[in-house]
């Protein structure tokens, strides 16, 4: 097993499934995501914005379940492991690419996204799919 596949499996099954928890959260109770701070806060952020993210959240559900599961493929070096991890970081590529594409477009339009250190947190989120989903294929396709 490569040190990559370590990384990127102990990624996507640690942070890859917090990240599908919090959109759990999201999905069952915006209001409670917010208070924790896995959503923008209202007064922060165009309502826009808010209808935006529970819609994001509920398709969330049916798709970022895959790297967290590619990540304990992958760790536990199952023969599933290459096509699962092909899809999951297909998946976090189009994700992060496409949710980042939102929001700054959002924002050059004037639409508040959320204070400063909610956008920090949603690009260093958006990055880590990019990223991870970058290195996952990266891995998959080595493999």
């Amino acid at each position: 097993m490569s040190g990559l596949q370590m990384t990127v499996g102990w990624a996507w099954a640690t942070i890859g499934a917090l990240l599908y928890a919090g959109q759990l959260v999201s999905t069952i109770s915006f209001p409670l995501a917010q208070r924790l701070g896995l959503q923008e806060k209202a007064a922060n952020a165009d309502p826009l914005v808010g209808r935006l993210e529970r819609m994001a959240a509920r398709w969330d559900l049916a798709v970022l379940w895959l790297p967290p599961i590619a990540g304990v493929l992958m760790l536990s070096d199952h023969a599933l492991w290459r096509p699962v991890c092909l899809i999951a970081g297909g998946v976090y590529l189009d994700a992060g690419g496409r949710e980042w594409s939102k929001v700054a477009g959002l924002s050059r339009h004037g639409i508040p996204i959320g204070s400063d250190k909610e956008r920090v947190i949603i690009y260093a989120t958006f990055g880590f799919f990019v990223l991870s989903g970058l290195a996952g294929l990266a891995v998959g396709l080595a493999a």
